[in-house]
């Protein structure tokens, strides 16, 4: 008897590959903005980005701030003369363009279609991505997508997963398990809720002490194998 039924599966950084979308549509925005599109500039945006998404899962910044704020604190930095809103608005254009997968996210979702209940929770925009997953070849793989912008709350909070949970029919977080590569979102969201949790580690980070992570992995390959379906 298979220990699981339903699978929660991050999107960003767990099965699409973020970080390279990300870049490809910042790279874009900036020079159809006539801004500099360097390495430093693209790689500020990022930092910006990654801080105010912790920001949002810590409730320190709604979501439509989110979409200006990183904006205006890049112009901030390099004194651009550029509207944030305008910027905004040719971001989110350009991002969805891009539905990039993680190494070996097709052939984990090719293995386990069909064996498991399968389901993405993301802490996303909605219409990014919903045009990202479209353009992934994934989307049949799954259920559903639960997406933060929609639902109107975010991971890790337990209003999101109380959401996820009820939307599911019969769903026991006993049988369930997160698979996620954000410990401050997928795994803490999944340990507090009683999921198990399945952390995707491809840099080898140290584990943290205070977090009882059920499961960690380097590659998706890892998470066939744990689930015995090599």
């Amino acid at each position: 008897m298979k220990k699981y039924k339903w699978l929660l599966f991050d999107a960003d950084n767990t099965l699409l590959d973020f970080t390279r979308a990300e870049r490809a549509g910042i790279t874009d925005t900036l020079l159809n903005m006539g801004l500099p599109a360097t390495d430093e500039v693209v790689t500020a945006y990022s930092k910006i980005n990654d801080g105010i998404w912790k920001e949002l899962e810590r409730g320190l910044v709604t979501k439509e701030q989110l979409k200006v704020l990183r904006f205006e604190r890049l112009c901030s930095l390099y004194s651009f003369e550029a509207d944030p809103a305008a910027i905004a608005g040719e971001y989110v254009k350009n991002l969805s363009k891009y539905g990039f997968l993680c190494d070996g996210a097709l052939e984990l979702c090719r293995t386990l279609y069909g064996k498991y209940d399968m389901y993405i929770i993301t802490n996303g925009i909605k219409t990014i991505q919903d045009s990202r997953f479209g353009k992934s070849g994934i989307n049949d793989f799954f259920i559903r997508s639960f997406i933060s912008d929609e639902i109107g709350c975010e991971k890790p909070g337990r209003a999101f997963f109380d959401y996820v949970a009820n939307s599911i029919d019969g769903f026991d977080p006993t049988y369930a398990l997160v698979i996620g590569d954000s410990l401050t979102s997928d795994i803490l969201g999944g340990v507090n809720y009683g999921i198990d949790t399945c952390w995707v580690n491809p840099k080898g980070h140290e584990k943290p002490a205070d977090l009882p992570i059920t499961y960690t992995v380097t590659t998706l390959s890892e998470v066939a194998s744990l689930l015995g379906e090599e």
